[in-house]
């Protein structure tokens, strides 16, 4: 029971604390790898923190038993809450607390069922999204990407089967072979490192857990995140120069990409600066988030396990 208490007080903690101190890391794009790693760590340890807590409080409840590893400055208040909750104080007060335990049970498959329409349907949409892409377009074999004869300014990836890259004649007419080549090159980035998965999960959850920052803002700066790691990747080939001049002529177009708008700033800020790698102490304090966030629970987790062994033994 300390256990859960523990995690469900990590969980509480890290969605109320990681947004603030997690855009530090991101705002500027400093560390963009670490920076994703550091918001997807933060949200699956909480996620996996709070289905730990309801699970060890309902087998607790079904086996009348305390898990070990104690705390012992709540040891008193843990073994009042448990005989309440094996109807040691009676039957009504045994009947709330088994009845605040369902509803929490069915609150979370709720979540759970959501999460995976949401995530079904998000799929479903991409796949549909890139078939009818495909048919609209004609494939360019030497762009290797379909290209829509519409003059809005349009430069996207689609996952599906196979994954595709669209970009239309608004674009092929603003950007000069380079420039466009950058662009191709930012979108193979983002297929190529399996964005749209992190995409999707991120914002599926923001979708069912609206309320919790934590989900809502980590969706937006992951994907903020994401545009900076495709940027660098189009940069290594083609250089800085060229990728800044590309995203600045698709944003200066009368009605720009959704593409070049996300976060445009920080962006341009990033590829004008001097490509010098990132300091240490922002390095470390980075990657030292991403690990106290994974090992936290994980360790409780492990200390739940080990109890009830020695329990058993």
């Amino acid at each position: 029971m300390s256990v859960a208490v523990c995690l469900m007080l990590y969980g509480f903690a890290v969605a109320v604390l990681a947004p603030r101190l997690l855009r530090r890391f991101s705002i500027e794009g400093i560390t963009p790898r670490l920076a994703v790693a550091a918001w997807l760590a933060a949200m699956a340890t909480t996620v996996l923190a709070w289905t730990v807590t309801l699970a060890i409080l309902i087998i607790d409840l079904a086996t009348h038993r305390i898990s070990l590893f104690p705390v012992r400055f709540m040891d008193g208040c843990l073994l009042h809450l448990h005989d309440a909750a094996v109807g040691d104080y009676g039957g009504p007060l045994q009947t709330g607390l088994l009845a605040l335990s369902g509803l929490a049970s069915v609150a979370a498959a709720l979540v759970a069922i959501r999460l995976g329409r949401t995530l079904l349907r998000a799929r479903r949409h991409t796949l549909e999204h890139a078939r009818l892409a495909r048919m609209a377009g004609r494939h360019h074999p030497e762009l290797d990407a379909v290209v829509l004869d519409v003059d809005h300014p349009a430069a996207y990836c689609v996952a599906g089967k196979p994954h595709t890259i669209v970009v239309s004649r608004g674009v092929l007419t603003a950007l000069e072979d380079h420039h466009l080549d950058a662009v191709l090159s930012h979108e193979r980035a983002h297929l190529d490192g399996r964005h749209h998965l992190l995409l999707t999960l991120t914002r599926g959850l923001a979708t069912v857990l609206p309320r919790i920052d934590l989900f809502t803002v980590g969706a937006s700066e992951v994907a903020r995140l994401l545009e900076m790691l495709a940027d660098d990747a189009a940069a290594r080939i083609h250089g800085r120069a060229t990728v800044l001049q590309a995203l600045l002529t698709l944003s200066a177009l009368p009605t720009p990409p959704a593409t070049a708008e996300a976060a445009l700033l920080p962006r341009v800020r990033r590829l004008s600066a001097p490509a010098d790698p990132p300091r240490l102490p922002t390095r470390i304090a980075a990657g030292a988030v991403a690990l106290t966030a994974v090992a936290i629970p994980v360790a409780a987790v492990i200390a739940a396990v080990i109890g009830i062994e020695v329990c058993a033994t």
